[in-house]
């Protein structure tokens, strides 16, 4: 069968629907002629109403938002002088918000403000947003903000305030503030920037997340906000309690080649399914310490390395790993008065 369910149980509620329209000709016939009564027209009638109740309830299904983004646009701001916890009048005023599981949060004008107001705005209003289960705070693109640009806020409260949330991603991490992490639900972590602060990396360290399945840290560099080092990963994999964890991440790093050995010693190595470490500069040094070592992990399904400085002959080996493994976006070092310079995908 092709497409998902979804799309299946749309296409029987077109049938169901065009079927109760015959019935209900069929039944009017009758009814003009006087034996509608009674007869087993009466029942194919009934029976034509329920699938059409039936076709309504799948196209209401079939319509239904669960994910929204909302945003300030450049002229609430730069023109009204509208503030950020104008997002969260936005979202209140919307009325699909109460249907909805997912909620995305855009630019709110964020290269000059913080977004903490709309984090304190879901914080206050807790049970009106206790059916949210996914959260994005800081979905947006470069020309809107770039990333080392984003001022983001404090989410220490947040955690006791959506009980249910089950996915949390965070884009900056200027000010960023993670504060004491402990949630029963969550199970999904990711934080996207430019460079992670080490502050952030130890309330991971520290955190309370039983049911967390993926931690997906862009690490960056030191220009934009991280101020470790590999000995920083190695503390952070050593410490860290996450039972459920299968998926895990350590991207976006300028000492790829560093981490890898560290991952490897990692306790969640005997756990994991997904092994990413993307988006950074990870060379032959990296490459063959994982040929080596990665195929005595059984449990590991997938490999991403996508965004590397790999060599062609590399990739060709880390390919034939009996997992799947992307090796995609091969990318070139540059030289510049006899030195070799490599960059991580996202900084800046």
């Amino acid at each position: 069968m092709q497409g998902s369910e979804s799309e299946h149980e749309a296409l029987r509620g077109r049938r169901y629907g065009k079927r109760a329209a015959e019935l209900e000709q069929t039944a009017a016939r009758w009814t003009d002629r006087g034996v509608m009564q009674g007869s087993e027209s009466e029942h194919e009638a009934l029976r034509g109403r329920r699938y059409g109740k039936r076709a309504a309830e799948l196209e209401w299904r079939e319509n239904m938002v669960e994910s929204k983004k909302y945003c300030l646009e450049y002229e609430e701001y730069e023109e009204k002088g509208l503030e950020p916890d104008y997002v969260i009048e936005k979202i209140l005023a919307d009325p699909d918000f109460p249907g909805l599981k997912e909620l995305i949060i855009g630019d709110w004008g964020a290269w000059e403000g913080s977004c903490q107001p709309i984090i304190d705005g879901i914080v206050e209003r807790a049970d009106t947003f206790s059916h949210i289960e996914k959260l994005f705070i800081g979905d947006m693109d470069y020309e809107e903000c770039e990333v080392s640009w984003i001022n983001q806020g404090d989410y220490s409260k947040l955690w006791a305030a959506l009980p249910g949330l089950r996915e949390l991603t965070i884009k900056g991490s200027q000010d960023l503030e993670l504060g004491e992490i402990s949630h029963d639900r969550l199970e999904s972590l990711t934080i996207i920037c430019g460079g992670l602060g080490s502050d952030v990396i130890a309330s991971i360290q520290k955190a309370k997340l039983p049911a967390l399945k993926k931690l997906l840290l862009y690490i960056g560099i030191e220009d934009y906000g991280f101020d470790g080092n590999a000995d920083t990963i190695q503390k952070l994999l050593e410490e860290a309690a996450f039972p459920s964890l299968t998926y895990l991440g350590i991207v976006d790093s300028e000492m790829q080649d560093e981490i890898v050995p560290i991952v490897l010693d990692s306790k969640f190595m005997n756990q994991i399914e997904t092994l990413d470490l993307s988006l950074g500069t990870l060379t032959d040094q990296g490459g063959t310490i994982l040929l080596e070592r990665l195929p005595s992990f059984s449990g590991v399904k997938k490999l991403d390395v996508h965004y590397h400085y790999l060599s062609d002959e590399m990739m060709k080996k880390l390919q034939e790993l009996p997992m799947e493994v992307d090796v995609s976006e091969q990318e070139k070092a540059y030289e510049y008065k006899g030195e070799t310079y490599y960059s991580a995908m996202l900084t800046e």
